[in-house]
């Protein structure tokens, strides 16, 4: 879907981000995906979604990549050896969630053949975004050195997550030791331009710097990189739920316009009566538009 109509030098719109709860009920575990701010029983919303990944992936999230502090095997299982790999980053800010309640789309895509990866990443305030940037690289890294025969590392993240795995566009892979297979983007409800992160509550545990948030946007890297794509044909897909707040709309229109500038393969999708949890809670179900649009492209391109 080509996106016009948008000016990328028009001012941001942070200042109109919502508040407001998801419209209509909240998916249990809504809280791992949202702002500590959105809800008032945060505790209770975790344990039941906790209770529902485990029950969905049959108390299985495939190998959980944790910083990488994980020891390596001589040999990795033959059956995941050769397999395409889908590697998910949960959101929350950068505060909340955990790979533990995050491995509630491990069922469909595991029975048609995918091996899912549940990354963990030391959320604040234990965790500054540059850390939390860098146990990502190293987490991606790890897979590869851990199952170099892969058939494919697909990169997801929602809210917070996608902004992880969109700095994985430009990373610097040399100093870790190996270049990464990667062979797709799901970048799902992403925040991509942090500096007006500044400006709201959830920065008190951040404590992010005007420095800090230009040096971990995505946007901006991407705009002033001076290298093209790796691997041009490497799919990037940008989407946003139709009810997700205007300045999720904006900044995901404004980064895929940024990422077809620089020469990447990027498509955008708005996905029908769908908020900022429904968007992702909704991949336990094999015949949910995303989950078909995940496993079409790791069909098409491994």
């Amino acid at each position: 879907m080509d996106v016009t109509g948008e000016n990328p030098g028009r001012e941001a719109s942070w200042k109109k981000m919502s508040k407001e709860p998801p419209r209509g009920p909240r998916p249990p575990g809504g809280a791992c995906c949202t702002s500590p701010t959105e809800t008032g029983n945060e505790r209770d919303w975790t344990s039941t979604f906790l209770r529902t990944s485990l029950r969905v992936s049959g108390g299985r999230s495939g190998p959980v990549a944790e910083h990488c502090r994980r020891p390596a095997a001589a040999q990795p299982p033959p059956s995941l050896a050769a397999l395409p790999f889908f590697v998910f980053f949960h959101g929350g800010y950068w505060q909340s969630g955990s790979k533990d309640s995050s491995a509630f789309m491990v069922s469909p895509l595991t029975a048609q053949g995918v091996a899912v990866v549940v990354v963990s990443y030391d959320i604040a305030p234990k965790g500054t975004l540059d850390q939390m940037v860098d146990q990502v690289t190293q987490s991606i890294a790890f897979v590869q050195k851990r199952y170099p025969c892969n058939e494919g590392i697909y990169l997801c993240g929602h809210s917070a997550g996608a902004h992880l795995a969109a700095m994985m566009l430009l990373a610097n892979w040399t100093k870790h030791g190996a270049t990464p297979n990667l062979k797709g983007f799901f970048l799902v409800s992403g925040i991509y331009d942090l500096e007006p992160i500044m400006h709201i509550p959830e920065n008190e545990a951040l404590l992010m710097t005007l420095e800090d948030a230009q040096r971990n946007s995505p946007q901006r890297c991407l705009e002033v990189a001076l290298t093209q794509p790796v691997d041009a044909a490497c799919p990037v897909l940008v989407i946003v739920g139709q009810h997700d707040s205007p300045e999720y709309h904006r900044q995901s229109r404004e980064f895929y316009q940024a990422l077809r500038r620089g020469g990447w393969k990027a498509s955008f999708e708005e996905l029908d009566d769908l908020d900022h949890f429904e968007i992702i809670w909704n991949l336990t179900q094999k015949d949910y538009v995303l989950t078909q649009m995940i496993l079409k492209t790791i069909f098409q391109e491994s």
